[in-house]
Parts: structure tokens; sequence; C-alpha cells
């Protein structure tokens, strides 16, 4: 049918590019959460420490202000249609991935009658579910010692899918799906081997599923020795700091003024009274030529 493809080819090609999207202008943020206080206030300057502390990220600003260099891409656009009595009714859910390609990834969807804003939304939801990854060199064919790839063995489960991710040795790049792909690459990690089981061809569930294994890493507990002698790496290696700009500009000095300062017709209104005060009689003087 020739609508139903002319739908299908807009959709395909009605989602903006990404120097196109709207930035948000952070000077006018009103943080409405104690995280989100905390980010503004300077008490919090990493990433890392905005995860460590346990409160929850509910304000997509967070992320912009602690990782300005995150860059996002879409997995997914699903059309959903829903038979009413006024009609059909077309829903966009979509499916994106956000990271800073260097140790953070967060995984978002949001649904809408619009593309564009239903991209938006996944995108800030996406900074909401943002989390830490461990990175490592796990692989005994490689030994580099390096922060390129899984530091054990993961695994994720969503719907029908099993992925496992295994860490490779350098070079051999990333042995997965191209959904996969997209996300591990935005985690920083470059070599990895997958296997996978269940329905791959569900989008929506084989990130999930990626998703989940890489949170396995978050969660699992690693000693400091271990640490030090795999050179295990949670979260960024270049940690970006943000700094607070000073609230108040340096007071300006007051200049001081001398302690007499003389006017300029100072001497001639005091001519004037003391000629006033000499014309009029004293009180005493009266009273004694009546007596």
């Amino acid at each position: 049918m020739p609508g139903r493809g002319g739908r299908r080819g807009g959709r395909r090609g009605g989602r903006p590019p990404r120097d196109s999207r709207p930035e948000r202008d952070l000077s006018q943020w009103n943080p409405k959460t104690k995280l989100g206080r905390m980010v503004l206030a300077g008490e919090i300057t990493t990433m890392g420490e905005a995860i460590k502390i346990g409160l929850p990220v509910r304000e997509p600003e967070i992320v912009d202000i602690l990782l300005p260099e995150t860059e996002d891409e879409v997995l997914d656009v699903n059309m959903v249609q829903r038979m009413t009595d006024s009609g059909r009714r077309v829903n966009f859910v979509i499916t994106c991935v956000v990271g800073n390609k260097d140790g953070f990834v967060g995984l978002g969807r949001a649904r809408g009658r619009e593309v564009g804003p239903s991209i938006r939304r996944a995108i800030d939801n996406a900074k909401l579910n943002m989390i830490q990854v461990k990175r490592g060199c796990g692989s005994w064919e490689c030994g580099c010692y390096r922060a390129h790839s899984l530091p054990f063995k993961v695994a994720g489960t969503s719907g029908s899918v099993d992925v496992s991710l295994k860490p490779a040795p350098q070079g051999v790049g990333l042995a997965v799906g191209d959904i996969a792909k997209s996300i591990l690459r935005l985690a920083g990690i470059t070599d990895a081997w997958g296997f996978t089981k269940g329905h791959t061809k569900t989008t929506v569930n084989y990130a999930l599923a990626i998703f989940d294994a890489l949170t396995k890493t978050a969660q699992m507990k690693v000693r400091e020795e271990q640490s030090e002698r795999l050179k295990i790496k949670a979260g960024a290696e270049q940690v970006f700091v943000h700094k607070v700009a000073a609230a108040a500009a340096a007071e300006a000095p007051v200049a001081e003024l001398p302690e007499e300062v003389t006017a300029a017709g100072e001497d001639l209104a005091e001519a004037a009274k003391e000629a006033e005060e000499a014309k009029e009689p004293p009180a005493d003087e009266g009273k004694g030529d009546g007596t």
C-alpha cells in the first residue's frame, strides 16, 4: 500500500540530526532535588561522586553539567498503532543510548506522537539511567593492563535474549551485533567477545540485555588488591571536574574621604551669622534698664 509505505519513509527520515537538536540552557536551571542543589553549589564535581553518594539522579541537567562531552545515538524507532472509535492512533517508541566513551553509559526509552520530542525525552531518560562501567584487560591472551575491554565475564538478560560478554585481546574489536556495538562503544569498550541466545532481532530486548550485562560490571565487588593488580578502572580515565564560578565579583575599594572638608561658602555663612548675633540686644541689659 503506498500510503502505509509513505508513513514508514517519513518515520525513518523524520529523525533530526544531532547538531539540529536544541541544547538546554543551564544558566536558567533551578534544581529541585538535593543532588541537583549539591551539584550547583559545587559540593559534587564529578559524575563518579554523584553515583557513589547514593542519591537518585532525577534531573538530566546534572549529567549535562558533570559530563558535558556525552554523545547520544538512536537505537530503535518503533511505530505503534492503536485503533480507537475516532480512528487509528499512531505513536512512536524511541530507544536511545547516551555515553561519554570513557566509562559512563545510559539507556532510555520514551513514547510520543512525534518523533523529535520523543527522541529528546528518550535522551533525557538515558541520562537519568547513567551507570559507571568497570573496564580492564581481563583476557589471558593480552596482558597489556589497559582499560580497553572487560575485566571479567558478565551476562545479561531481557525477555528471551541472553547475552554473555567476555574480555578480548587488543585488535579483536567488538565481536558483537550492531546494537551492542553502539552501546559498548559509548561505554568506552573497544574489544569484547559476545555470545547471544534468543530472538536478538528484537532490538529493545537486545539493547536491554547488553545494558544489564554492563550493569553487572558496576555491581561486581572488586578488592583494592585485585584492582591494582589487574588495573581495573571504574568510570572515566580522564575525569572531568566541574568548577563553580565565583558567585559575586570582588568588591571595589572604597575611597576614604578626608576628616575635614572645607566648603566654598562656609566662611561667608559664619560671618553673616556673627553679624546677626551682634545686632540683637542681650536679654539681661533690657531687664536692668526697667528696674
